[in-house]
């Protein structure tokens, strides 16, 4: 095999054991042997145990990223967003990347160099949701009082602890989902008014939005 096969054969078995062993029994020795390489390749291309697993957390997002990213580009409403969601986390599960997910984020908690990977795979996930957030509501009533950048990291933050809560309470977890799409349905609701009333709703969040903004924070 070339270096280029051996690397993706040691990442491609890093994000296996990680999802099938969790983090407790992921080791070089683990690692090499789902990918069917000797142990000291592992140390040889990567150093570490820990290098190895924040490379096949970015090496996994990309691919998970471009997997969807032709569905995301096609997304036109928020209830296509939610939906979209939904397909995806079944996907992801069966494949295992849910299982992946949860094991990663354990194992930052307790591994420092685990976490910058983990939020740089992460972070390709949010810059997708916020080129679609922010071409659904662009000509939404609410467009000027959302942030695209901070609800993608909200949404994404939302998703992972959907995909965690689920593990314990898969219905209170559906009707999460459920709310999250009935909150979709009510901006759709406010997209579909007339001129005036849109105006209305314009003025109404303006006044709601200077009310709870401190006096020494408002623009004069």
């Amino acid at each position: 095999m070339s270096a280029t096969e051996t690397r993706e054969k040691l990442l491609a078995g890093a994000l296996r054991t990680l999802s099938e062993q969790g983090i407790a029994k992921t080791s070089a020795r683990s690692i090499a042997t789902t990918a069917g390489v000797n142990q000291a390749l592992v140390f040889y291309h990567f150093g570490s145990v820990d290098e190895l697993l924040a490379a096949a957390c970015r090496y996994g997002a990309e691919q998970r990223v471009a997997r969807y990213r032709l569905r995301l580009a096609a997304i036109t409403t928020l209830a296509e967003l939610l939906e979209f969601g939904r397909v995806m986390h079944e996907e992801e599960k069966r494949g295992g990347h849910v299982a992946f997910l949860g094991q990663l984020l354990a194992g930052a908690q307790t591994q420092p160099r685990l976490a910058p990977a983990t939020a740089a795979g992460l972070d390709l996930w949010i810059e997708e949701i916020e080129k679609v957030l922010g071409r659904v509501l662009e000509h939404s009533p609410v467009a000027e009082f959302t942030d695209p950048a901070g609800l993608a990291r909200a949404v994404a933050a939302a998703f992972i602890g959907l995909e965690l809560y689920e593990g314990v309470d898969e219905i209170g977890a559906a009707g999460a989902l459920d709310a999250l799409e009935q909150l979709a349905g009510l901006i759709g609701v406010l997209e579909d008014l007339g001129p005036v009333a849109q105006h209305a709703v314009r003025l109404g969040l303006r006044r709601a939005k200077r009310q709870n903004t401190p006096s020494d924070r408002r623009i004069p």
